[in-house]
């Protein structure tokens, strides 16, 4: 046999093996689409954080035992909300939720990097509800069927090489009935609470590495607070360039392990809710954190950069938003003050989140308030219901418009956010 044989079978041989891959990746390609299925932007309802919180208390973890057996109503807006957040957060993608019949169909578009003009991955599969959990009946790439059982498969499979198999198989053995309810736009979820199910949330958020940074700015943090006074007022930017400097390299997950034990104090909310391994760590002396002279503020600044660090820039102003009108349906008010500090707080938690060497290199000083925050002079505060309802309206005329404008106009002009 000649050489030139040896080679010639060789790379039939070759070309035979990567044919398949190179089918499955030309109907792929084939079947991208010029159109998205899902067009929407990232923002998330203040509709959809009033219905979260409601979930959330009615199904408090804390008042429940084993072998307990609930039912949780969610609204199918709230899933559509959560889809496409978590689709947006981990992929860049789009998605949405939809009822119909006894089915329940979720929906994702990716856009493609590196095609020729826009081009889109659309993806829709179908849900039955079956045996107390979902079950596929049907899958499509754009205009490619998959078949369910393939479907099934590659669920199956992402979910162990992302090493969730276990947790998964302890959400499957907690639900007992599953039931769609387009009528009603809800979902109804019937489980028997396990312990193990608040252990598998915890190492859903917080990997052993983020426990670790954790307890590391919690550290600093007692030490950077040990010199002052009790209850001594404290600027935060006194204290928080130093805490995320002192917790290492300025990475993003460093910085947000920061915000996040900051955010625990400020608000008071102990980290042990959340870690009980942190009911161990030395607590920080309590001084009185503040932003131009205000705590309130101070407060707004760092959950909402927790919450654009942890879950992205649509949740904090969402939740920061909804503070605020719950604020002027009998707490303290609506305050553009407030409104102010957490969009100063959402940036700053985006620049974290994105790594941003400008705030790098601006951590490796002390910065001031008047550069973390803009002046909060002159916006309007505090407003009852009636007080906002007269002015603003629902938050949508002009007057409300020409506020949050200003804001925004104040937060452009910070050399930090540019």
């Amino acid at each position: 046999m000649t050489i030139g044989r040896v080679l010639f079978r060789a790379g039939v041989t070759a070309a035979l093996l990567f044919l398949p891959i190179v089918l499955a990746v030309a109907l792929v390609v084939a079947a991208l689409d010029q159109v998205p299925l899902v067009s929407r932007g990232e923002t998330i309802s203040q509709a959809s954080i009033a219905e979260a919180r409601r979930l959330l208390a009615s199904n408090d973890p804390r008042r429940l035992q084993k072998g307990d057996e609930r039912t949780a109503v969610i609204p199918a807006a709230l899933i559509d909300a959560a889809i496409n957040h978590l689709a947006s957060r981990s992929m860049g993608a789009r998605g949405a939720f939809f009822l119909a019949d006894d089915t329940a169909e979720v929906r994702l578009t990716v856009r493609v990097p590196g095609v020729p003009g826009p081009r889109y991955m659309n993806l829709r599969t179908v849900f039955e509800a079956a045996a107390g959990e979902p079950r596929i009946v049907k899958a499509s790439i754009s205009s490619l069927p998959i078949p369910a059982v393939l479907a099934e498969w590659l669920i199956a499979l992402a979910i162990r090489s992302a090493g969730f198999a276990d947790d998964w198989q302890v959400a499957r053995q907690a639900i007992v009935r599953l039931v769609f309810e387009p009528d009603q736009g809800n979902v109804e979820v019937s489980y028997i609470w396990q312990p193990g199910l608040l252990e598998q949330a915890r190492r859903l958020a917080f990997t052993p590495q983020d426990i670790i940074l954790i307890e590391a700015a919690q550290s600093a943090l007692t030490r950077l607070l040990d010199p002052y006074a009790n209850r001594a007022n404290v600027p935060v930017s006194k204290v928080l360039a130093p805490l995320i400097a002192c917790c290492g390299d300025l990475t993003p997950q460093e910085s947000r392990a920061a915000l996040l034990v900051l955010a625990s104090y400020l608000t008071g909310i102990k980290l042990a809710v959340v870690l009980p391994e942190a009911a161990k760590w030395p607590p920080p002396r309590r001084v009185q954190l503040t932003l131009f002279g205000r705590h309130d503020s101070a407060q707004h600044f760092v959950v909402s950069a927790a919450l654009a660090a942890w879950a992205g820039e649509p949740a904090a102003n969402a939740v920061g938003l909804f503070k605020e009108i719950q604020d002027s349906r009998g707490g303290s008010g609506f305050s553009f003050a407030d409104l102010a500090a957490d969009r100063a707080g959402t940036r700053f938690g985006e620049l974290v989140a994105g790594g941003s060497m400008h705030l790098e290199n601006a951590l490796r000083r002390t910065l001031t308030d008047a550069e973390l925050a803009p002046s909060l002079d002159g916006l309007p505060e505090p407003l009852s219901a009636a007080d906002f309802k007269q002015r603003f309206g629902a938050g949508e005329n002009a007057a409300y418009r020409q506020v949050t404008t200003e804001i925004e106009r104040r937060l452009a002009a910070l050399p930090l956010y540019r």
